[in-house]
């Protein structure tokens, strides 16, 4: 299913603001191909951004319509905030306040957390925007709760981001949320990018563990054993994969990704495991072969070492 981006654009625009989030929705699109559609919108064809004498042209006019499943994505600007004055400004808040269809996601980067306050969105909910903005937030909307020191705020379908570059981290949690964790991991890969949790927010899935750094030949190694957990690995094939010797390996493992190769692989096969015990009638035996242990007691002996209750535990509880 194609997911329509609505980036609305308006003059003064912090570039990154835009920039950012659409580079993670378009290279995610490189590997789940034509998962998002990006529109870019404004209340004009033309309008100037932040930078004097650059300007974005061929805008589409702001939609009469929204498809159900819309991202939504408002921008800041750059300066003291928006001016209420402008016509432009008034346009992009006027057509906030008709409200989004139900399904729809309405995210916004920095300031542009103000323009959904003005427009009466953020009524009652939990926000945040830039530091410099947390006070104009509260004024604009007293109903809100602000939250400072956080990268992204989720509240049902409203996501809000601090400063510039928080964009990048919240638009690479939409495409875990949308494509799954090694989709978002491989975009994050691409753009050079680490992949960073809000403040508050659960820690990293373990698909995603160990994962911020930029070594190829780790990389190469943990992405062999994502495609297939359950393979005969061996410290030796590993270590081949990555073009060195199984001691350097290790070392390049707990620098880059704290932890050793091997450590790397069970994780994963028990995290593999706990989501076929959680979602399947499968027999521990069955898991375990799925999973890449060689029996239920191999399993069973790993799991004691890492989790802190059964899989008996764990298939009680999800049922």
């Amino acid at each position: 299913m194609t997911i329509p981006v609505y980036f609305i654009v308006t003059r003064d625009i912090v570039l990154l603001d835009l920039a950012g989030p659409s580079e993670v929705f378009r290279s995610a699109n490189l590997f789940a191909p034509g998962t998002f559609a990006q529109h870019y919108c404004g209340p004009a064809d033309e309008l100037e951004t932040g930078f004097a004498g650059l300007y974005l042209s061929r805008l589409e006019p702001l939609p009469a319509r929204l498809p159900a499943n819309a991202l939504v994505v408002l921008a800041g600007q750059i300066g003291s905030g928006p001016d209420w004055q402008d016509p432009q400004i008034c346009a992009v808040v006027d057509w906030l306040a008709r409200g989004l269809p139900e399904g729809c996601t309405l995210i916004s980067v920095c300031a542009g957390a103000l323009l959904a306050a003005r427009a009466g969105l953020l009524y009652g909910r939990e926000c945040t925007s830039h530091h410099t903005c947390l006070a104009k937030l509260a004024e604009l909307d007293p109903t809100v709760r602000v939250l400072d020191n956080r990268i992204f705020v989720e509240d049902g379908n409203l996501y809000t981001s601090a400063g510039i570059t928080a964009g990048i981290d919240l638009a690479l949690h939409l495409v875990a949320r949308v494509c799954g964790p090694q989709i978002a991991s491989a975009t994050a890969r691409h753009m050079v990018v680490y992949l960073r949790r809000a403040g508050q927010d659960p820690a990293l899935s373990p698909w995603l563990e160990g994962r911020n750094h930029v070594h190829p030949a780790v990389h190469r190694v943990q992405d062999a054993i994502l495609r297939e957990p359950a393979a005969d690995w061996s410290a030796a094939n590993l270590a081949d994969m990555a073009h060195t010797s199984a001691r350097h390996l290790n070392r390049l493992f707990t620098e880059h990704a704290g932890c050793t190769p091997m450590d790397y692989l069970y994780r994963i096969r028990l995290t593999l495991a706990g989501e076929l015990i959680r979602e399947t009638r499968l027999s521990l035996e069955q898991v375990a072969e799925r999973a890449g242990f060689g029996s239920a007691h191999h399993l069973r002996r790993v799991w004691r070492r890492h989790a802190p209750n059964t899989p008996g535990a764990l298939r009680a509880g999800a049922h």
